[in-house]
């Protein structure tokens, strides 16, 4: 069990935390184990989750220490005034070095906890924007199950435009490019070698404190992350 998370930024109104990957960040009805939220709450007692990360996602997570930061920073992200950068690791190699993703998102029809974009989608389409750009191309050192060859994987940076749940996973399902070790959106994939969680992180988180100072916080890529893309 992680006994320390460490924090990144703070003020006295504010915490950027280091997430790390297996964490609930909100209780869930179905499981008893300790959340971010339970983490923090002994020191700040009113702490208040600004925005989420799924549970298998790392790096950059915004608290909010009292009632009036929450709704301060809420404010930014209904607005899309926060910028954040992820690093995600996807199966395949692209055509162009930068695209865009502009597909509204809605409700799987096969199953209450995936998302969807494109056909098929159900319930209230949101529109969701997903900006990549491709950083590096590798193959696993490890056989593909279907080819001779070694898996090829990209790494990429992507900066999500809006906040729409699994926005980033889906999207990147949507073009055929799913996420490594995606067990909820890929799960008959295979992992690349030595890569045992999500390979998608919080980067980078950059808002403004309620000093109207511009703060960005960044947070180092994984160690399996960098293992991989040496």
């Amino acid at each position: 069990m992680i006994k320390k998370i460490k924090i990144l930024y703070e003020d006295a109104n504010i915490l950027a935390i280091e997430k790390p990957s297996g964490i609930l960040v909100h209780p869930d009805e179905h499981s008893k184990e300790k959340t971010i939220l339970d983490f923090f709450k002994e020191e700040y007692p009113k702490v208040e989750v600004v925005h989420r990360l799924d549970r298998e996602t790392s790096g950059v997570m915004l608290l909010a220490k009292n009632k009036k930061a929450y709704e301060f920073l809420k404010g930014q992200f209904q607005t899309r005034t926060v910028k954040k950068i992820y690093n995600a690791i996807v199966f395949g190699y692209f055509k162009n070095e930068r695209g865009v993703i502009n597909k509204p998102i809605g409700r799987s029809p096969v199953d209450f906890r995936r998302h969807l974009a494109g056909r098929g989608a159900r319930g209230e389409l949101r529109e969701a924007i997903t900006e990549y750009k491709v950083l590096k191309e590798f193959t696993s050192p490890q056989p593909s199950p279907y080819k001779g060859e070694g898996e090829k994987f990209t790494y990429l940076e992507v900066k999500p435009k809006t906040g729409r749940t699994h926005q980033i996973r889906v999207h990147m399902k949507y073009i055929s490019h799913p996420i490594a070790c995606d067990s909820l959106y890929n799960p008959n994939g295979s992992c690349p070698k030595g890569l045992t969680r999500l390979a998608l992180h919080s980067q980078s988180v950059e808002f403004k404190n309620l000093k109207e100072k511009v703060v960005k916080v960044e947070s180092p890529l994984p160690l399996q992350f960098r293992k991989l893309i040496k």
